[in-house]
């Protein structure tokens, strides 16, 4: 099936092309078709398959870029999304020639640029619930002709203080503009909040809360105190080609990516302590391969989506499985080979079998000696 038989313009059909993307997935073909219907969707599928565009794509083929107003706004967690979700939209836009322009609006980033940009009269905005309450606050912002809102990475936003900010934004757009969230897991408090917010609510799956069939799921076990030698040990093992290693805290973000440079890994780190502009150069050297490891706090890697990404890392080891499946989602993507290494205390273990009971998945127990991987005894 090709994106023009969904209902996808031919420009953004022949832009796809040029990133070799020529099927759509199975969430695109499923969601294509509700969005240009004008409803409202919650749609959810695994890591990997393609969500971004699933909601782009039909949102594009719907702007009107001969006129100058604000059509789409799109809301994320993190700058990082945010970032990757503009990329796509001016990759799709020069690729297709439609005349299409879209706007990034972050916390962190200069408001005057920003301020100069929205001059340029954008049809899409992509960023942060605050930047853009802000903007609006000042009258810079015009939404009031805003015909869809998307919230993306939906099980992150709909809570507290971000829920509050995401009420007052709408509080100043039109009533009955379409609403579109995303995900890659279904969390019943967030799904609620959901149904409340919008009309008529069309749930769109695709494999949501499944993890990926071409991962392996692995976990050596090491206290708490030598996860980080442990870690170094592993990598040189495995000798991945671009991994990256989840921590909880900032601190601990720093501590490993710290002792894997002292110990010849080329690493990063992004967090919530790193400025903005040290988090792009990052990403930016993970992507070209200049750094092999990637180290990052669970809330600066949502949505993160690096191809080629071959090994995840946990040092710190989610609670929930969704969390879990989040991250090991960051391998394994579109379709390649990807292992997910967990190290796990003695207490941590048990969680492994809970992985496997509420996920179906197999985690194999791994150890390493002399350099070399094999099963624990």
């Amino acid at each position: 099936m090709k994106f023009s038989e969904i209902g996808i313009s031919q420009d953004l059909e022949n832009a796809l092309s040029k990133e070799n993307i020529t099927i759509p997935t199975s969430i695109q073909r499923k969601t294509a078709p509700i969005i240009l219907n004008g409803q409202d969707a919650y749609i959810s599928s695994h890591t990997g398959s393609g969500k971004t565009l699933a909601y782009l794509l039909p949102l594009i083929t719907q702007i009107d870029t001969s006129t100058k107003d604000l059509q789409v706004v799109i809301l994320t967690p993190t700058h990082e999304l945010a970032s990757q979700i503009q990329d796509q939209l001016l990759r799709l836009s020069q690729n297709s020639g439609n005349g299409l322009r879209s706007l990034l609006v972050i916390g962190g980033a200069s408001t005057k640029r920003q301020l100069e940009k929205l001059k340029k009269k954008p049809h899409i905005v992509v960023g942060s619930t605050g930047r853009m309450l802000e903007l609006v606050k000042i009258k810079k912002l015009k939404v009031h002709k805003v015909e869809t809102i998307v919230i993306d990475e939906v099980d992150k936003m709909l809570f507290g203080d971000s829920l509050d900010s995401i009420q007052n934004l709408l509080r100043t757009m039109m009533k009955g503009r379409q609403m579109i969230f995303a995900s890659a897991t279904i969390q019943e408090e967030s799904k609620k909040v959901a149904d409340s917010i919008a009309d008529d609510l069309v749930d769109v799956l695709a494999g949501a809360n499944d993890v990926c069939s071409t991962i392996e799921h692995v976990y050596f076990s090491a206290h708490d105190n030598e996860k980080p030698k442990m870690l170094r040990r592993i990598i040189k093992a495995f000798n991945p080609e671009r991994a990256i290693v989840f921590t909880h805290k900032n601190e601990t973000a720093k501590r490993i990516a710290r002792s894997l440079t002292e110990n010849n890994i080329k690493a990063g780190e992004i967090h919530g302590d790193c400025e903005k502009l040290d988090r792009v150069k990052t990403l930016s050297q993970f992507r070209s391969g200049k750094l092999k490891v990637l180290v990052a706090s669970d809330m600066a890697a949502r949505g993160l989506d690096v191809k080629g990404v071959t090994h995840i890392f946990n040092v710190d080891i989610p609670g929930k499985s969704k969390d879990y499946l989040h991250r090991a989602g960051r391998t394994g993507r579109a379709g390649e080979k990807g292992i997910c290494v967990s190290l796990m205390s003695g207490e941590e273990e048990k969680i492994a079998r809970r992985y496997q009971r509420e996920l179906n998945i197999d985690m194999a127990h791994l150890a390493v000696s002399d350099g070399e991987i094999t099963y624990a005894k």
